[in-house]
């Protein structure tokens, strides 16, 4: 059976990252972030839900996103692994914030999360050592 807990350090990190890379489509007041175990899953670190638009509407609540990182996996990576990681998932909610996702084509691939980790580490150039 799966286990779901809050994930504040996986919170704190994410906002760190929305905040250095001007993300500001991101509203973290509506992006939550859990962490997972006893998960089969047996490649996957993290994944994005969000709560359909039919329970939004029932419910009379806007848009919600999850990060879910599989503590299995995710808790095991280095830290730049997770960092990119967190970007990747956060880079799949759309600048409309309604709902929906970003595909991996041409949006979220690891072309564009190492271009955006770069960003956020600074290094953007081949010169940065």
């Amino acid at each position: 059976m799966i286990k779901y807990e809050r994930a504040p350090d996986i919170d704190k990190r994410a906002r760190e990252i929305v905040e250095k890379l001007c993300m500001k489509h991101v509203d973290l007041s509506r992006v939550w972030f859990m962490r997972s175990s006893g998960s089969q899953s047996r490649y996957t670190l993290a994944r994005i839900h969000v709560l359909s638009r039919i329970m939004q509407k029932a419910l009379g609540i806007p848009t919600q996103y999850v990060i879910e990182v599989i503590s299995e996996k995710f808790d095991r990576l280095s830290e730049e692994a997770q960092t990119k990681t967190i970007i990747h998932e956060l880079m799949h909610i759309p600048e409309a914030f309604g709902g929906g996702f970003r595909h991996h084509r041409p949006y979220v691939n690891k072309k564009t999360v190492e271009e955006m980790y770069r960003r956020y580490t600074g290094k953007t150039g081949w010169f940065n050592f």
